[in-house]
């Protein structure tokens, strides 16, 4: 059983869900981009019991508020939304949860409040954005946010009312790597029915997020500033294998060399049977892992 949670935000409010004891070792978990809180669902009942876990909605997602008329979605803003959550919950130390998108808001988070967190968990994630190729790409990148911003202004567009049918077909399209029974859940949460059919929660800016980029000296530099363990989980057929990501294996593969050669002594990479949302298509592969992590004691020196 799950509880719902509501955090004031002065544009209205964070929506969130949790399980478990109150008093249990705080958990934070974060959703991918588009997602919602429901990404977590068939995975935490899974976790060690003891915890108490809180998958937060990030604002323009899920039953979380959108943001105000003429205001963008930079990454950094949702770094912002876990502090948000973390000073509502009164939270001084607590581990961090996050796939995909939410697992680089965990990493930004991390690097910032380091002392905050006890652990960090990216599932499909390296706890970064990855870089454009070249400076013309990242330009390109940056003027697209703003384009699409005044485009979807300029529009004013009503939101698309579709059959329960067909927002689920939608859905799946668009993430391949969900399963019918995966994007279900997500719709759960991330869609409201109207009279004329469901409606997507999210907030249409949400998909030109300003993004922040780092060069691999600076993600290590900045992996280093964690102070305690890292446990990396990457599908075999997700997003981060090689021949996913053509253009982009080298950043990849020089990343995962510092992390062999620099600081393997408190990160665990983990890869496992699966696609991008393996967490939530197929939850008891990674279940154990995470469960072994969470239970186990912290043996590196606070920083």
């Amino acid at each position: 059983m799950f509880s719902e949670l509501k955090f004031p935000v002065p544009w209205g409010h964070v929506a969130a869900k949790a399980w478990g004891p109150s008093e249990g070792h705080p958990v934070l978990c974060l959703h991918g981009w588009l997602d919602n809180a429901n990404t977590f669902d068939k995975l935490i009942p899974l976790l060690p019991r003891g915890c108490y876990y809180v998958a937060m909605d990030f604002s323009g997602h899920g039953l979380s508020s959108h943001r105000p008329a003429g205001c963008p979605y930079h990454f950094l803003d949702y770094v912002t939304d876990v502090r948000r959550v973390a000073a509502a919950l009164q939270w001084r130390r607590f581990t961090l949860m996050g796939h995909s998108m939410g697992g680089a808001v965990a990493g930004m988070f991390c690097f910032l409040y380091p002392e905050m967190v006890d652990k960090l968990i990216l599932l499909e994630s390296l706890g970064f954005l990855l870089a454009p190729e070249d400076t013309e790409a990242w330009l390109k990148s940056k003027r697209r946010v703003i384009d699409r911003l005044l485009s979807l202004e300029a529009k004013q567009q009503t939101p698309k009312a579709r059959s329960p049918e067909a927002a689920l077909q939608r859905l799946l399209e668009a993430n391949s790597h969900l399963t019918a029974e995966g994007g279900a859940i997500l719709l759960q949460r991330g869609a409201t029915e109207t009279p004329a059919g469901l409606v997507y929660n999210r907030d249409m800016r949400a998909r030109t997020q300003s993004r922040e980029f780092f060069t691999v000296e600076q993600c290590v530099k900045l992996l280093q500033k964690i102070q305690d363990r890292v446990l990396i989980i990457i599908s075999q057929d997700g997003l981060l294998v090689p021949h996913n990501l053509p253009s982009r294996n080298n950043f990849v593969k020089a990343l995962q060399e510092a992390f062999e050669s620099t600081i393997k002594e408190h990160i665990q990479v983990a890869e496992v049977p699966g696609s991008h949302f393996v967490h939530l298509n197929e939850p008891e592969v990674v279940s154990g892992i995470i469960s072994n992590f969470l239970t186990a004691q912290n043996t590196r020196a606070r920083l």
